[in-house]
């Protein structure tokens, strides 16, 4: 089963402007997965941006979050303040702005720019993770005493697990910094080759003294070996036997050639399980790993030793652990499903509603719920973390709505019949009347009852469940344990940092990154720019990364190659990727699934496929006719019209006024979501059995037969 990275729930946001509230999002809902892209597409104004800047927290401050639920490993984005925001923005969640000037800074060099984002976010990083290490682990001691009595034993098992997991990561940090360093100097060496090759002007002796100088700081067993170094350094030292005289030249860019492939041979190497070896080191400080032959059978022996001296017995005593906070969790969860289930029938049946009486119910509940969670379970249910939260949020709302509605409402009575009154004499009023702001209070209502509703669900989900795995689940805390230790231990020097900033400059396709990092975002072309931010948003190993119409200020060759760089990251780097465009046409080759919006809402959900071979939705059909290719010989079609104003919402579908295919209804009620298949959703009133059967234009129904015959085609190949 896929991984849920991001979870969007009836999200509804407005802004206040001088001539109303507009509704910018009007109740949309997706979801994320790992390792795949999520296309939204829409012309400007549909809402798309307005998402993107709402996942990562970048809102403008007349913004209203008028209801919904951003979800991210258990958090909801829009209910946490800027002060947890920051250790998600960047670091979790980072985004690649349409102008990459937007996101540059002008009179600073690139390569401090990436260095510096790099520092800020390891220190926040190291921070984060010794907080989550030690809290686990602590919790992890506490339920062993709960099922044992060997308090000293328990308390010896994760002070060695502590103490051998940090040193792993260590040996595993080691491991990197050598790595990065030999990658480093084989960039800068293979740049003093080029400049020898072509007889630059250059300081050579200068050159040379700082390749000998870094060389020394790749010296690691795994990644250059120090015989291997030492007998190069000689070589070039015999090639310069004094301050004033330089040999021959051939011979030396000769031996710095050997130097590369010295280099690129221990990159690419294999390293071994640091985790495993660690361990072995920890118990066995004499230990010389260097007299094994191959990385394998060292693996292999080190996995065998820490297993029989004390994974088996760690994982065997955590599982128990694991168990009991599991039957804990279940067993309040028990106790806590009849309130819940009370508290879901008063707000759907009564009218009014007591804001004593909810207090006094609400506060010990959330505590309850808070202390029903697993918390050593490392994947998170989202609707456990975030229900305290989320239901405050919306009872405030609420409760504000009840106080302030009649207020709000008068105010604009009275300026109605102002304005009415100066009609009635003749008179041209140069001001407009504003619609009040009313919190919809049977919206509120209903998504508290969802809030309870997704809570009461998860918890009989829970109770009921059979496929509970304590052992695998200590394994996957022990993984986590891991990656909070890699984290914690990985402190990112400058030295790191430029060695990092330069090995992403050129994943990120910028040539001769030594002279580049130098260099001011001014010296650069649009298309640079764009992958200079692109380094900048990966810099932090980012898990979802959003690309808010990344290419439409580039021309069409530079499009494909950022295009191109997006889906190899993406694959690479296994994260998952929001891709914001007005432009069907350019996530055709990158999207697994796409959200068709239009004003604030979507309007089509499907994969790519369901999306680009059977479109339901006449909007969509509308981006698809307008959409160029090489074959079509028909007369692309515009849309027509304009999209509504979001002031005054249309009461039914809002692509009415601009769709030629238009029924009766959709200018009266707007139309649910309708099932095409299990992956493909559209909100139109053509899919109703009863509706007439339309199909879509010439030009896409040709388009689709091309395409399929081509398929077909590649496929007998």
């Amino acid at each position: 089963m896929k991984e849920k990275k991001l979870e969007v729930k009836n999200l509804r946001i407005s802004f206040r402007t001088q001539g109303g509230i507009l509704k910018a999002v009007r109740g949309i809902s997706f979801d994320l997965y790992a390792g795949e892209t999520l296309a939204i597409v829409g012309e400007s104004g549909s809402g798309k941006s307005v998402t993107s800047k709402a996942i990562i927290g970048i809102l403008a401050g007349n913004s209203i979050i008028e209801g919904g639920e951003i979800l991210y490993d258990g958090q909801d984005l829009l209910k946490i303040d800027e002060e947890h925001f920051h250790q998600i923005r960047g670091d979790k969640i980072a985004m690649i702005f349409q102008d990459p000037l937007s996101a540059l800074n002008p009179i600073m060099r690139v390569g401090k720019q990436l260095t510096e984002a790099m520092i800020l976010n390891g220190r926040a990083r190291q921070r984060s993770s010794r907080r989550e290490f030690n809290k686990h682990l602590k919790l992890l001691e506490l339920n062993l005493n709960k099922v044992s009595d060997d308090k000293k034993g328990n308390k010896e098992l994760v002070t060695i697990f502590d103490k051998f997991c940090i040193n792993s990561m260590r040996l595993e940090k080691k491991y990197n910094d050598a790595n990065a360093a030999a990658t480093s100097l084989k960039t800068r060496v293979d740049e003093l080759i080029f400049l020898l090759e072509k007889n630059q002007k250059l300081n050579l002796k200068t050159s040379l003294r700082a390749i000998l100088k870094r060389s020394k700081k790749t010296i690691h067993h795994y990644v250059v070996k120090q015989e291997e170094i030492s007998a190069i350094q000689d070589e070039i030292a015999a090639i310069i036997p004094n301050r004033k005289l330089l040999g021959d030249i051939p011979s030396l860019i000769g031996v710095l050639k050997r130097l590369t492939k010295v280099l690129k041979d221990g990159i690419n190497k294999k390293h071994p399980n640091f985790f495993r070896l660690g361990f072995y080191k920890y118990d066995n400080p004499d230990f010389d790993e260097t007299s094994y032959s191959s990385i394998k059978e060292l693996d292999a022996m080190t996995l065998k030793y820490m297993d029989e001296h004390f994974m088996r017995n760690f994982i065997a005593s955590g599982q128990k652990g694991m168990q009991y906070s599991r039957d804990v969790s279940i067993k309040r969860k028990k106790n806590i499903v009849v309130q819940l289930e009370q508290l879901k029938s008063y707000f759907a049946d009564n009218e009014e509603i007591s804001k004593k009486e909810i207090n006094r119910v609400l506060k010990p509940l959330i505590k309850e719920v808070n202390k029903a969670i697993d918390y050593l379970r490392v994947k998170k249910h989202s609707v456990e973390y975030s229900f305290g939260i989320s239901i405050e949020h919306e009872i405030k709302r609420y409760f504000e709505g009840v106080k302030n509605n009649p207020k709000n409402q008068r105010k604009y009575d009275r300026s109605q019949r102002k304005w009415d009154k100066l009609v009635e004499q003749g008179k041209n009023p140069t001001w407009r009347v504003i619609p009040p702001y009313l919190v919809d209070l049977n919206l509120t209502r209903g998504n508290i009852v969802k809030i309870i509703s997704d809570l009461i669900d998860r918890y009989y989900e829970d109770i009921n469940s059979t496929d509970y795995d304590a052992h695998q689940e200590m394994i996957n805390l022990v993984n986590f344990f891991k990656e909070q230790a890699s984290r914690l231990v990985y402190r990112v020097t400058r030295g790191i940092a430029k060695a990092r900033a330069l090995a992403l400059l050129k994943e990120v396709g910028i040539p001769e990154p030594e002279i580049r990092y130098r260099q001011y975002p001014f010296e650069f072309s649009g298309g640079m720019r764009q992958r200079i931010v692109i380094a900048i948003a990966l810099s932090a190993n980012p898990d979802i990364l959003i690309c808010d119409e990344p290419t439409t200020a580039l021309d069409v060759t530079i499009q494909s190659q950022i295009l191109e760089l997006i889906n190899k990251i993406k694959k690479e780097r296994n994260i998952s990727v929001i891709f914001i465009t007005h432009d069907l046409g350019v996530v055709a080759n990158m999207a697994d699934q796409v959200a068709v919006m239009y004003a604030g809402k979507i309007v089509e959900y499907g994969t790519s496929e369901d999306i680009f071979y059977d479109p339901r939705h006449p909007y969509t059909w509308a981006l698809l006719s307008s959409m160029p290719d090489l074959e079509t010989k028909e007369k692309l079609d515009a849309i027509s019209g304009t999209p509504p104003n979001l002031i005054y919402p249309p009461v039914g579908d809002a692509f009415a006024e601009r769709n030629k295919y238009a029924l009766e209804i959709d200018f009266e009620q707007e139309p649910p979501f309708f099932q095409v298949s299990d992956t493909h959703y559209a909100a139109t009133w053509l899919l109703h059995p009863h509706a007439p059967k339309v199909k879509p234009p010439t030009v896409i129904r040709e388009r689709i037969k091309r395409m399929k015959k081509e398929a077909q085609n590649y496929g007998k190949q």
